[in-house]
């Protein structure tokens, strides 16, 4: 765009250098049908030279006579362009020069409508409110001189769309406005030349809307009595702002000057809104706040032309100094809670972890191997309190009737006639948890049996759960004692403590099923009788 500019330029100025005539802009003038209309050069020039070029070609003022002029249904007067009646044949562009300058030049476009019609874009919008007084005035563009010998002015008339006639008076006045009042209006001026009518018809087209809300002038901020919280030896600035309705409204503080060298002073500010309100801000600027100010009201004055002056009062106040009592409280809750948290995980960490398994199912679902959930081996006690051949079958049934665990047994999974030593080891490979039970009178494992046992343990990484008595608790002398002691070391220990643990709801149940995995195979069997 910025390319054809700049050639545009040197063009423009050889059209002026060879013709002595500069382009102007052309006024953009539509006319009715049938109606007058008038030209004017805006120079005051006796040899103002008027061109047209119009359907019927290219004509010169200067070459038209009184008679051609009537003919063609215009007139010429000094720097005035009349055409008395309007036709197609007047549709063109007109120029009035000065020499080989032109001065002004008009593209007249002619239309035809009827009366209350108009052509878009040749009306004149006008916009008033509900109830308010509203003035509409006819235009004055493109009407004949008063200077121009035998025209003279016929009156004005005025009326609605529809025909009925509302006022003969230039501008048409209405006191108060209502919905009826919005329409269109055509203003018509008429003109007598020889004896014979011209009119000009101008369109005004109301619109009514429903009235604006009355502006009073108002301090919008502060607000009366409000608080400013401020930390003594900082500076501080307070903007009282406000809405004025004319331009002697004002705006400042009370007792305050406007000297800049004090510590304490105001100054104003002023702005145009978006919906062109003026509005003014003095801001009361402290150097710095002393404690003399905390005491002290401040005030804000809007005096106003069109109604009682207002204030709003302000006080300072020192700021609260930081409390780090409810950072301190809330630290010792969060630590009392993770705490408590921690205790109560403990406490009830089985009992958590068996109703998670009973009551959501957890229970493995991916094979790994293995045959058995758990290989339940016998060893001799040193004392005579281990489980009994009952106790042994109670524990044992329970196991796999009540809770679903697939045991390798003995005496029933083992087949006669094998190595010992190699039947056990081969057990404990098949199995997910090795459980050791201490038996008596009946004959256990030695102890170097049960040191293979280890060995292989550590190396499979098996669980093992160790069942000790309550008498078998302490014994750590003997060979099988020391061996015992390295296998609580890799495993876990849990009591039996006789009739008291054979209910499912005691301890040593619970502590057993926490330290075995979830069964393969979960199934629910009605309870055992829990005596033997």
């Amino acid at each position: 765009m910025k390319v054809k500019e700049t050639l545009l330029v040197p063009v423009l100025c050889l059209f002026t250098l060879f013709t002595g005539m500069c382009p102007v802009k052309p006024d953009e003038i539509y006319i009715k049908s049938g109606e007058m209309v008038a030209l004017h050069c805006d120079h005051e020039s006796h040899n103002v030279t008027w061109s047209s070029y119009t359907t019927q070609g290219k004509t010169q003022s200067s070459s038209l006579s009184s008679s051609e002029q009537n003919r063609m249904g215009i007139l010429i007067h000094r720097s005035s362009f009349i055409i008395l009646n309007a036709s197609v044949i007047h549709q063109g562009n007109y120029s009035c020069s000065l020499g080989n300058t032109i001065i002004k030049s008009f593209r007249l476009a002619v239309y035809s409508a009827r009366f209350g019609e108009y052509k878009e874009g040749t009306e004149y919008p006008v916009t008033c409110y509900m109830h308010e007084s509203c003035t509409l005035t006819c235009p004055g563009n493109y009407i004949p001189d008063g200077n121009i010998p035998n025209i003279t002015s016929n009156g004005i008339i005025w009326q609605k769309g529809d025909g009925r006639r509302v006022s003969v008076e230039e501008h048409y006045s209405l006191s108060c406005v209502h919905d009826r009042d919005q329409g269109v209006y055509i203003c018509t001026r008429s003109y007598l030349y020889q004896g014979q009518i011209y009119n000009m018809t101008s369109t005004r087209k109301l619109t009514v809307k429903p009235e604006e809300p009355e502006q009073s002038p108002v301090i919008l901020f502060p607000r009366d009595k409000d608080v400013f919280y401020v930390d003594l030896g900082s500076p501080l600035e307070v903007n009282c702002t406000a809405d004025q309705c004319s331009e002697f409204d004002s705006v400042y503080w009370l007792s305050v000057d406007e000297n800049k060298n004090s510590r304490v002073f105001f100054y104003a500010t002023e702005e145009n809104t978006s919906g062109q309100k003026l509005r003014m801000t003095a801001s009361l600027v402290f150097k710095k706040v002393l404690e003399e100010d905390l005491f002290k009201n401040f005030s804000c004055k809007l005096d106003s032309t069109t109604q009682k002056s207002s204030v709003v009062t302000i006080t300072l106040a020192r700021k609260a100094r930081r409390s780090y009592v409810p950072l301190a409280v809330s630290i010792v809750v969060t630590v009392l809670t993770m705490a408590l948290t921690v205790v109560i995980y403990i406490k009830y960490k089985i009992s958590l972890t068996l109703f998670i398994r009973d009551t959501l199912g957890c229970h493995r679902s991916i094979s790994d191997g293995k045959s058995y959930d758990g290989y339940l081996m016998c060893y001799k006690s040193d004392t005579d309190a281990g489980l009994n051949t009952s106790e042994r079958k109670w524990l044992e049934d329970v196991l796999e009737d009540r809770f679903g665990y697939n045991l390798c047994l003995n005496d029933r999974d083992v087949l006669p006639g094998q190595a010992i030593a190699e039947t056990v080891l081969d057990c404990v490979e098949q199995s997910r948890t090795v459980i050791l039970v201490p038996t008596s009178p009946d004959p256990g494992l030695e102890s170097g049996l049960l040191t293979a046992i280890h060995e292989a343990l550590v190396e499979r990484q098996t669980r093992l759960v160790l069942i000790r008595t309550e008498a078998t608790e302490g014994v750590r002398s003997g060979s099988l004692g020391e061996v015992l002691h390295l296998l609580s070391n890799v495993g876990h220990c849990v009591t039996w403590k006789g009739k008291d643990s054979e209910p499912l709801s005691s301890s040593f149940w619970k502590q057993l099923r926490y330290y075995l995995p979830p069964a393969q195979h979960s199934q629910k069997i009605h309870l055992l009788p829990q005596t033997v």
